[in-house]
This record gives C-alpha cells, structure tokens and sequence, in this order.
C-alpha cells in the first residue's frame, strides 16, 4: 500500500521566522520535537490526538461553543474578537504553568483541528517569546488521514504471526512478556481497553475509535517493516471497537502458534487475571445474563449461583467447557499453519517460556 506523501518538514525557515511550516508525519519528524502540543478543546483532544501530545487548549470546551454560537448568531468578526480574547488569555495562562521554566532552545510542534486560526496564534506568541516552532499543515486532519490511509485503506498484507488458543490460556500476558522484551508484538485488548468477550470490561471505558487506531498504528510504524508482528488472535470488534481493515485482512492471512492448557489450569489463571470481576459481583452477574441467548435458563441459574456463592474457579471451568471452548472450536480457522505451545501451568517460568517459543517460532 502507499500512503499518499506527506513532504518533508522545511529544513530552513523562511525569512529567518521561527515558525516552520511540517508536512512530515514520520516517527523521525515527529521524535526531534520537545512537545508536540495540540491547542483544541479537551474534548477534541480526548477523542484523539497525534501520540504523545500533550493538550494545552486555547479555547476550552464551553469557550470553543460559545465562540461557535456568536459566529453563527451575531457575526463573524464578533466571534473572532471574543475568540481572539480567550486564546490570548488562554495562552498566557499555559506560559506561566505548563511552559514555564522551557529553556530558550525549546522546539515544539503545535497544531489545532486544521493547521489554522488556534494553532497559528500559540505559534506566533511562542515564536515572539524566542522559541521555535513547528506548525503541523493541515492539523489533525492530516494525521487523521496519515492514519486512515495506513490502516483503513487496501494494501499489501502486514507480515503477522497470531497467538492463539482456548480461554484462559494466557494469551495477553505471553504478549506483554514478549513486549517487555522487546519483541515486535501488540496488544490489542490493552489498546482496546476490554478484553474482548462478556467479561471483558477493564474498568477505565474504552477509547473512541479514532484513538484506538492512532495508538494502533503509531506502534505498528515503529516496527521493522520486515519481522513478523505478534499479535493475539481476536474477533473483528473488542467490545465496541473494530480492528481496521488492513490490519484485520493481514490477521485473516496469519499463521497461527496455538497455546495449550488443560480446564483447571486455565480456571485458575482466569480467576487471577480477572480478579477485578471476582471483586464485583453484580458485574458478573451482568455478564452471565448476557449469555442468556445462548445458553438455558437452568444453565444460567447454575452459573449465576456459583456467583452468588463466589465459587469462581468452578464457575471459570464452567463456563470454558460449556460456553467459550465450544466456542472456539467453531470459529478456529482451518487451513493455517499452526504450531503448539502446551503450557503445564501459568506460573511466570512457564509464560516466559512460552514467550521464547513464540519469538523462535515467529522468527523461524
């Protein structure tokens, strides 16, 4: 796939100005900046942003509709001379707290919604203090179509290798061992904030979408091209997010490495990974009743009393024989290569050593 190019950030600075215009979206472009500071509202900011900004708004939520209601109810240059008063405000508030104390060679990198009015008036007052600045062309626009043609348009397939295998068998935590080594691996239930079934809440709510395939991808492009990335194997959606297209098209294609591991070695790490839910009964009880259009009403009876009872490794069994093992059996592709791992237990020695499998089979 080719992603439409973006130039390249000016080298030089017209008219010896302190503000450059950037067109250069790589990881090296974006990496040579102290900050990258995205001046929209918290709101913009929370649905998603270049990674590792940090928002230092020019105008607020309630700053940014008020203004919006003056443009469309009084006028044009009303809103622009109330506007042009909250962001000077704003952005003297942001230099005696967040900038204060920046040394005279701070660089950062500023940008708003469309590279226009909010992020040129925190450029030009950084510049005038002595520093200077990057202007991102085109604002979050621009990475937003970084993104989109990176992840959500056809293209060649991304070299992948998927950890699969029955609930329980540790899957998430063999790939954070491999990211803590350094290995080119995702965690898209961590990226996803769920754990991609009934019982999958994390506790913090989920991102927007648009977040979730920023983070996505910004990991994806620090990797080598060329070397397998190592993900688990998932549905299309976690909880409410979708796994974009071309990423999902390359994990369709992936060979597979399955883990192994009996019913009440899997029950017992699923007690302890999720201790958060052990911890809330009515949240189980929730997610039981979910299943209740797959399964009998007796059935969901006799879980919901091994909830009642907190007879929570039982009710883990339980529910991998009856519901998730036959499960994914059904939906277990066919036809990939797939290779075993069989773990005797979960204790750390057994994940890092499946984790080193993993890596020499991905590399193999």
């Amino acid at each position: 796939m080719t992603i439409p190019a973006l130039g390249r950030t000016a080298k030089a600075m017209a008219g010896g100005s302190l503000i450059e215009t950037v067109t250069d979206l790589s990881v090296q472009s974006l990496d040579r900046y102290d900050d990258i500071i995205d001046v929209r509202s918290p709101a913009e900011f929370a649905e998603d942003h270049v990674p590792g900004a940090i928002n230092l708004p020019v105008l607020d939520d309630e700053e940014r509709a008020r203004v919006g209601t003056i443009y469309k109810q009084v006028s044009h240059f009303e809103a622009r001379r109330v506007g042009a008063g909250l962001v000077a405000a704003n952005i003297g508030r942001h230099l005696g707290a967040a900038l204060s104390g920046k040394a005279a060679d701070y660089n950062p990198l500023i940008y708003c919604w469309r590279g226009g009015m909010r992020s040129g008036a925190m450029a030009t007052i950084l510049s005038r203090v002595g520093w200077r600045c990057g202007l991102l062309k085109g604002g979050y626009r621009s990475w937003r179509r970084h993104v989109v043609a990176a992840l959500r348009e056809e293209g060649a397939l991304l070299p992948m290798v998927l950890i699969d295998g029955q609930t329980g068998t540790a899957k998430t935590e063999i790939i954070r061992r491999l990211m803590a080594q350094g290995a080119p691996a995702i965690d898209l239930e961590g990226l996803a904030a769920h754990r991609g079934s009934v019982f999958g809440r994390m506790g913090a709510a989920q991102p927007a979408q648009k977040g979730f395939e920023s983070r996505l991808w910004d990991q994806i492009r620090r990797f080598d091209p060329d070397t397998p990335i190592i993900a688990e194997a998932e549905s299309s959606t976690i909880g409410r997010l979708h796994i974009p297209r071309r990423l999902w098209d390359s994990m369709q294609a992936a060979p597979r490495i399955e883990i192994t591991a009996g019913v009440e070695t899997r029950a017992r790490y699923l007690v302890t990974a999720y201790s958060d839910l052990t911890e809330d009964k009515e949240a189980i009880l929730t997610a039981i009743n979910r299943l209740r259009s797959h399964h009998s009403k007796a059935q969901i009876a006799a879980w919901g009393e091994m909830a009642e009872s907190c007879a929570y490794e039982a009710l883990a069994a339980d529910l991998a024989r009856q519901h998730y093992d036959p499960a994914y059996l059904r939906s277990r592709k066919t036809g990939d290569e797939i290779k075993q791992i069989a773990l005797p237990d979960t204790s750390p020695e057994a994940l890092d050593k499946a984790a080193r499998q993993v890596m020499e089979i991905a590399g193999g």
